[in-house]
């Protein structure tokens, strides 16, 4: 049986847990594979958003994706990054959250992501919801006292 306070964190807007797109690490649709590798790189992260100039959400990019790009027969061919853009190596069919969506609806969708992107109504990113977070949030409310 699902307690009161269960359905309450369900039914939560995830707007409250999101981690603003400002603190997102991101590429362009148009950057090279090479930018898209120092990005992540530098950051640590396994994968990344990609926006078009309007910051409006287009995909994710992987670490796996730019590799898998320039692996040669014989060899990784590192002098085709800056040719390859972004846009023709990223994944284009992504789980996507909407700001108004429940914590439910993430929760159901995060059990195959790290993170889950957020868009406004225009499609603009708004930020991540991250697994961690939403870890967080079911630990709080499994171990507080009804």
């Amino acid at each position: 049986m699902i307690s009161t306070n269960s359905k309450d964190l369900l039914a939560m807007p995830i707007s409250d847990f999101i981690i603003s797109s400002e603190k997102v690490a991101h590429v362009q649709s148009g950057n090279s594979a090479e930018h898209a590798l120092l990005v992540l790189t530098r950051t640590g992260y396994s994968s990344i958003p990609v926006l078009d100039l309007k910051y409006r959400l287009q995909g994710l990019l992987s670490m796996k994706m730019i590799t898998e790009s320039i692996l040669g027969l014989e060899h990784i061919e590192y002098e085709k990054l800056p040719d390859i853009k972004v846009d023709s190596i990223m994944e284009k069919e992504i789980a996507v959250l909407k700001l108004t969506d429940t914590f439910q609806r993430a929760l159901d969708l995060v059990i195959n992501h790290a993170f889950l992107c957020v868009v406004d109504e225009e499609g603009t990113f708004a930020g991540i919801l991250t697994r961690r977070v939403i870890l967080k949030q079911l630990k709080k409310y499994i171990y507080q006292k009804d």
